[in-house]
């Protein structure tokens, strides 16, 4: 009998337990541990941030999902990895607080054969002096964030009706910030939503962001077909700006929030202050923080994860200028070189370097966003490392043979710009690959074959039908498999 332990219950954990559950016998056992007893479909957070959804409506209760399939689950968070277990236990081993009710603060050891990583971020606020929720400025990263924030927009609009101007700012709170979509999807949300409400002459909207130009996403920009037309992803993202009369700031760092002011700095060395009435800002993400010792008790984390606390995996981690980058210095198992039996599926693994070129300000701030790697991918990503791991449990396989690398991977992409079924749009973009490949494709780094962006309302009931799609999967409801990742 083999155990399958998994870090992590959000969409790439989830994905992979589901999966790994469907292939093995129950004569091996999956084990998820996760400190939080709800999965969130993130997504449609931005939808419960302007108080179109409520956070039952993105949300469902894990327990149940994991009893109906079979699946062990432990609510507690993963503080250290033991690879080579102990003086007093023999196997590898997570060290692991419960944060479940009944056994809040209880410290337990969950033995392994196979451990895949899928903690996902730490919500790094305190990264930029006075950013979050618990300070200055908002945010829609939880649908706890998100539901307090629909709530402060309620009473900005009231102040609208009532006659008052209100300054909405929205965007990144960091200068190595990533997840650029999210905020961008609340942006033009939230824009919609006051001009359905009545009140969008009473509001002035700024974007901000560690972008080097609009439409970059952290993804380094594309070339898209649209209309026939090869068009640079840069003026798609302008003009949509500009037709909905909203004003932006890119190359920024904000590096301090207050009441009602930011302060930023921008790569040329302007340094600037925005006034706010309502912020909405993004924070950078680190690994989570978990330790990693070995039999001796040594701490040996960084042989497990890189300084930024992301897992260290088949990568090529050599420090290389940025001519030097190349699409092969990306993963395509997610196996950690050192332990085999280890894997880090989506935000928990540790990128070889972003995809943007990373810039710096005159005073040396790095001012650019680091890699996406949610939603699509690190669904793909952990199915196939559940099935490599099937695959080795069941001695059909020695090493991981399935891949799945980003630089090998198209996505479609679907961003909200305003949630109605008759008037609504989204932005539809599908990119391959993900990560440019310039030996492939010289000129742009993508297949214009598929690379593509469209505007308008079929993009939202699409939208609004995978919002759907995917909660009925993840509930591992009959034909979930049918519903891609």
């Amino acid at each position: 009998m083999a155990k399958l332990l998994i870090l992590g219950g959000g969409i790439s954990g989830h994905t992979a337990a589901l999966h790994a559950r469907s292939l093995l016998g129950h004569q091996h056992e999956v084990v998820v541990v996760t400190p939080n007893s709800k999965w969130n479909w993130i997504p449609s957070n931005i939808w419960v941030g302007i108080g179109l959804m409520n956070q039952e409506q993105v949300t469902f209760d894990l327990g149940p999902v994991y009893k109906k399939k079979g699946i062990t689950y432990i609510q507690a968070k993963a503080v250290s990895i033991h690879p080579e277990g102990s003086q007093d236990n023999s196997s590898p081993f997570v060290s692991v607080s419960h944060t479940s009710p009944t056994k809040i603060g209880e410290n337990e050891e969950i033995n392994y054969d196979y451990l895949i990583n899928a903690t996902g971020p730490k919500l790094k606020f305190e990264a930029t002096k006075g950013l979050g929720p618990e300070h200055n400025s908002l945010s829609v990263c939880t649908y706890g964030h998100a539901t307090e924030t629909s709530a402060h927009l309620d009473e900005a609009v009231a102040r609208m009706k009532k006659g008052e101007k209100q300054k909405i700012l929205i965007g990144t709170g960091h200068g190595t910030c990533t997840c650029q979509g999210a905020a961008f999807e609340y942006l033009f949300n939230t824009e919609f939503e006051l001009r359905k409400r009545g009140v969008r002459d009473k509001a002035e909207i700024t974007w901000i962001s560690n972008e080097q130009e609009l439409g970059d996403f952290g993804v380094g920009g594309m070339h898209i077909k649209r209309g026939g037309y090869i068009t640079h992803s840069r003026i798609f993202t302008e003009s949509l700006f500009t037709e909905r009369g909203i004003k932006w700031i890119t190359q920024a760092h904000v590096s301090e929030v207050e009441k009602n002011q930011i302060s930023y700095e921008q790569i040329n060395g302007t340094e600037g202050n925005e006034a706010f009435d309502f912020a909405m800002l993004l924070p950078p993400f680190s690994g989570v923080g978990m330790k990693a010792f070995n039999k001796t008790g040594e701490d040996i984390t960084s042989i497990l994860f890189a300084a930024n606390g992301f897992m260290i995996v088949d990568a090529d981690y050599t420090p290389k200028n940025y001519e030097d980058w190349s699409a092969e210095d990306w993963p395509s198992t997610y196996q950690n070189p050192t332990y085999k039996n280890i894997f880090a599926v989506g935000i928990a693994f540790a990128p070889p370097h972003p995809i943007s070129q990373p810039k710096k300000s005159v005073k040396g701030t790095p001012i650019f966003p680091t890699p996406p790697r949610t939603g699509m991918p690190s669904g793909v990503m952990a199915r196939i490392v559940a099935y490599n791991i099937a695959d080795m449990i069941k001695g059909k396989e020695s090493e991981p043979k399935r891949k799945a690398s980003m630089a090998k991977m198209g996505a479609a992409c679907i961003a909200s710009a305003g949630a109605n079924f008759f008037n609504g749009t989204a932005v539809s973009l599908t990119m391959y690959p993900i990560i440019p490949d310039f030996h492939r494709f010289p000129e742009t780094g993508r297949d214009l074959n598929y690379t593509s962006g469209e505007i308008g309302l079929a993009g939202h009931w699409i939208k609004h039908l995978l919002h759907h799609a995917f909660i009925y999967k993840a509930k591992a409801n009959p034909f979930w498999k049918v519903v891609p990742e």
